[in-house]
């Protein structure tokens, strides 16, 4: 049984990541969406909000499991029986980056190899930052995540739309 995570902060869930997670989910039996409980980050939803989200915009999708992990991604994928870690990347600097990362985990778990996916053209711009920036102004981010998520999203910031 071919089984990957696509481990991230996912804080919001955008297109970008949904276009993701559609697309790794074709290519293997079971894909394990992995929220990362990162404390150094100052997250807009809590993990338990993050992981809701994506099994709800997910549900659709047979093979794909929602949990949540803290720690090593390398642990956490040899834990889940996972011999793939899938990335998106956006532009040559997210590859200078995601290799370092990829290298690493593969040091540290030799069984692990990591899977880019370049990310569709519509989606290149787009990041969890810029969409929380655009947000917090009050600006228009239904091009950028599911409208339940930017109505969340608004509430968070106090805005009224």
């Amino acid at each position: 049984m071919k089984r990957a995570i696509y481990p991230g902060s996912f804080d919001p869930l955008t297109f970008g990541h949904l276009d993701i997670i559609e697309r790794s989910a074709k290519m293997v039996d079971e894909l394990y969406v992995a929220v990362l409980r990162n404390n150094a980050k100052n997250p807009l939803f809590s993990v338990e909000e993050r992981v809701s989200m994506i099994r709800e915009f997910t549900s659709h999708i047979p093979n794909v499991r929602v949990s949540s992990f803290d720690g090593l991604t390398a642990d956490y994928a040899k834990n889940m029986g996972a011999t793939m870690i899938v990335r998106g990347l956006r532009a040559v600097t997210d590859f200078e980056y995601e290799l370092q990362i990829a290298q690493t985990n593969h040091a540290i778990n030799p069984d692990l190899d990591t899977i880019f996916l370049t990310t569709n053209v519509m989606y290149s711009y787009l990041s969890s930052t810029i969409v929380k920036e655009v947000a917090s102004y009050g600006g228009d981010i239904s091009k950028f995540v599911p409208e339940q998520i930017a109505g969340k999203m608004y509430e968070k910031y106090n805005i009224n739309r």
